[in-house]
């Protein structure tokens, strides 16, 4: 069964690749029959396989069934896999593809700065309201650059707090207490004794390609609008001096907890390279946890991620505290391409998932009956199957599409977790930066080439497969050779100017 499924991601993929690079067709061929809608193009990242087409046609007819008669326009459906999402739309819109709307996935300032982005700042006004009224000042300021606005937040609890996935009945097995896990120090701890128990079992598996989650531990670090990936220049605390974070003993820290774990094998070998993802090595049976970071108190994270992914039970435990950034606010975010010649119904559409509670459940659910079922409220799979095995899903995505707090709620949840977790967006302790955009357009070569850099070093530092004792210096000369240093004086430059103006 694995193994056809595996075939028919790979079919997913092909047909996708054909689709973004054949001039999307299948858009065009809508607007030759259907001449009096505009024709909208929207590409999402998904978490699951990517639905095969005659599959998705079902969803999206369903859509555009409501935005025909609200807001004159049909949408065709791009939902592309998470770990090839951002080349392929950049590669799509440098050819000139069609895709009018796209999401940011930790890349808003590269976005904006590459200038793939509309300015949306009129478009907002005049055809988004609602949803500029929801989102309010501080959250679109996350996504503006001087003053005009380029990105509109999923709306969605951004308060995100670290936790240790891991299965239930093995940790319940073992007698092991996971109450006393709170932190990444006692970690390593319980990985050692889940592979001493089950030495076939790997203990850890990596969060996405490249990344062990670890990096989501570190406390109180504002990365000023870039992200872990991207050459950061980042505050620590209350202070306002921007530092190189490699240099850092935090970095230090996740570097040394990585490099522990493969040495002792509890860790996937490659997971510095993998294109595997948490949700498919968990939903395998044969890996114990992961590190990531989500929204919910630990129960309804459990119940969530166990009804997406998972055939075992699991559980979750909080290793870390929230922190709040401008990074947080637009690392996820909506935007409408530069390159659209519908800009006008691209916004009309935006506005529509985070307002229109029948179009952000087709986006996350697909059709009822097919792919999910509603009772009481509650959403949840046909009897046995999962977020990987119906037509359609986009369940994973959740925290990644409009308006959350509109998506059904999954079985086995408490609905009135939505309010603590709109509470924590209030609460959670926030940078003195909150509101600082970087503009890196000035610095478009030092970017590319420090970029390069750590792409070739940050992986496998931080996935254990090169010692820190000896490669994080390496690293570091090689970023400074590169440029880094004078990204860090461009940033220190422009936010000593921001907290003149704001503070």
């Amino acid at each position: 069964m694995k193994k056809s499924m595996k075939a028919a991601i790979c079919t997913a993929c092909i047909t996708l690749m054909a689709s973004v690079f054949a001039g999307c067709s299948k858009g065009e061929g809508k607007l030759s029959s259907s001449k009096k809608y505009e024709q909208v193009t929207y590409a999402y990242c998904v978490f699951t396989n990517v639905p095969a087409e005659k599959d998705l046609d079902v969803v999206e007819e369903q859509i555009n069934k409501i935005t025909r008669e609200k807001i004159g326009v049909e949408v065709t459906l791009l939902p592309i896999s998470i770990a090839e999402y951002n080349n392929k739309v950049s590669l799509a819109l440098q050819g000139g593809e069609k895709i009018d709307i796209f999401q940011s996935l930790g890349n808003f300032g590269t976005c904006v700065s590459s200038e793939m982005t509309y300015d949306i700042t009129d478009l907002l006004e005049k055809y988004g309201k609602e949803t500029k009224e929801l989102q309010g000042e501080q959250w679109l300021n996350s996504c503006s650059s001087n003053g005009r606005i380029y990105g509109i937040p999923t709306y969605k609890p951004v308060a995100l707090t670290p936790m240790l996935i891991y299965r239930k009945d093995i940790a319940q097995e073992m007698g092991l207490d996971m109450t006393k896990v709170n932190s990444l120090d006692d970690v390593t701890e319980v990985l050692a004794k889940v592979k001493k128990a089950y030495p076939t079992m790997i203990p850890l598996s990596p969060t996405q390609s490249g990344t062990i989650g670890t990096e989501l531990t570190m406390q109180k670090i504002d990365y000023l609008n870039d992200d872990f990936y991207s050459p950061v220049g980042v505050i620590i605390g209350d202070s306002f001096k921007v530092q190189d974070l490699y240099s850092t003993k935090e970095f230090k820290k996740i570097c040394d907890f990585a490099y522990n774990l493969q040495k002792n094998n509890l860790i996937m070998k490659d997971a510095a390279t993998t294109t595997s993802m948490a949700a498919d090595t968990m939903s395998s049976g044969n890996y114990f946890a992961y590190i990531a970071s989500y929204s919910y108190p630990e129960e309804d994270t459990a119940a969530s991620l166990q009804s997406q992914f998972s055939q075992y039970p699991i559980g979750a435990k909080i290793i870390g505290d929230a922190y709040l950034s401008t990074t947080d606010l637009n690392a996820v975010s909506w935007m409408i391409a530069s390159t659209t010649k519908v800009p006008e119904a691209a916004m009309k559409f935006l506005n529509l998932t985070f307002t229109d509670k029948d179009v952000i459940n087709s986006l996350i659910y697909g059709v009822e009956g097919r792919d999910y079922v509603l009772e009481n409220g509650f959403v949840s799979y046909p009897e046995g199957q999962t977020a990987f095995t119906v037509p359609y899903s986009a369940q994973l995505s959740c925290g990644t599409l409009g308006n959350f707090f509109m998506m059904y709620t999954t079985a086995g949840t408490d609905p009135a977790s939505l309010e603590w977790e709109l509470e924590q967006n209030k609460v959670a302790p926030t940078s003195p930066a909150m509101g600082f955009t970087f503009d890196s357009s000035k610095l478009k070569t030092q970017y590319t080439a420090v970029k390069n850099v750590i792409a070739q070093y940050l992986p496998g530092l931080i996935c254990g497969s090169l010692n820190p004792d000896t490669e994080i210096t390496k690293f570091i000369n090689a970023l400074n050779d590169a440029g880094y240093k004078e990204i860090l004086a461009e940033k220190q430059k422009q936010l000593d100017a921001w907290v003149v103006e704001n503070k």
